[in-house]
């Protein structure tokens, strides 16, 4: 089946990034592979730019409170807050000047520039554009634990047509500037457009016919 969804629709800068490689990828085709993508851009950050122990990279205009658990791979850009409680695993890239809260929970994502996760929050597998807000309480779900078929599914493409991406892991593309309020939850699959709103204890279901938000 084609799939008619491309990254840069949804993130402007990604072309710009050092994810370029990848522009071509299918949005869920990332997290799977985000370890090794994120030991790629390690072995190639200029030397002296970040402070680098073990496979943790961290920029040193970035600010990490005690208590912050930081598991490899990881690269944490420039002007980068994380807050004590949160907690980094899986692979992870996070662009210049984003914000990870107390309690969130960050998993094999790539987040870019200017984004905010309040305060748990759990993001999974998931590909955040820039200048995101996501409210405290809110999170993007990775996995359908309520069937036997854990694949993941999606809409796009002509009609919106509800397809399947091959993973039993994938959380969201979210466009750029996207708000997302308190305690909303963003099912497994969904794409979310550019500057989009998702109102304080909404469900985001594409595999739905009806979705609320």
């Amino acid at each position: 089946m084609t799939h008619d969804i491309e990254l840069a629709a949804y993130v402007a800068g990604f072309a710009g990034s050092p994810l370029a490689p990848w522009a071509a990828s299918l949005p869920w085709e990332l997290p799977p592979h985000a370890p090794e993508i994120v030991r790629r851009l390690l072995a190639g950050l200029p030397a002296g730019d970040y402070a680098v122990e073990g496979e943790v990279a961290i920029h040193p205009s970035a600010r990490v409170e005690p208590g912050a658990v930081l598991k490899g791979p990881l690269i944490l850009g420039p002007g980068c807050f994380v807050a004590a409680g949160a907690y980094l695993r899986g692979g992870n890239w996070v662009d210049a000047r984003c914000s990870i809260g107390p309690g969130v929970e960050l998993k094999s994502s790539f987040v870019f520039e200017g984004t905010a996760l309040a305060h748990f929050n759990f993001v999974g597998d998931s590909v955040i554009g820039a200048g995101v807000n996501m409210e405290a309480g809110s999170i993007v779900c990775n996995h359908r634990n309520e069937r036997a078929d854990k694949q993941v599914f999606v809409r796009g493409g002509e009609g919106g047509a509800l397809q399947g991406t091959g993973c039993e892991k994938f959380g969201a593309l979210v466009g750029d500037g996207v708000r997302i309020g308190a305690n909303a939850v963003i099912a497994p699959g969904a794409l979310l457009a550019p500057g989009r709103v998702v109102g304080r204890l909404a469900l985001v279901d594409d595999e739905l016919a009806q979705k609320v938000a």
